[in-house]
């Protein structure tokens, strides 16, 4: 029960640095953060390897940068469908 709590956390601190980061407005507030958290901590260590610090589960480093690179196309995406639209 306490590691999904903690991982849930984590991906929100983590969404939140990632979001930070980047600039853009996240989406979905803290869900979305949640969320984006959470892609980026798949991500990060899938492109970079699980390095650094872990709490949770979560590589902390690959996942923050995981989380910038989500958090970056999802904006970029989001300005391309503005524009067509």
């Amino acid at each position: 029960m306490w590691g999904i709590i903690i991982s849930i956390v984590m991906a929100i601190i983590i969404g939140i640095i990632g979001d930070a980061l980047v600039g853009h407005e996240m989406p979905g507030g803290i869900i979305g953060s949640m969320i984006a958290g959470f892609v980026g901590a798949w991500l990060g260590p899938w492109l970079f390897g699980a390095w650094g610090p872990v709490i949770g589960g979560f590589a902390i480093v690959p996942a923050i940068i995981g989380t910038a690179i989500f958090v970056f196309l999802l904006g970029l995406a989001a300005k391309l469908f503005k524009r067509t639209a």
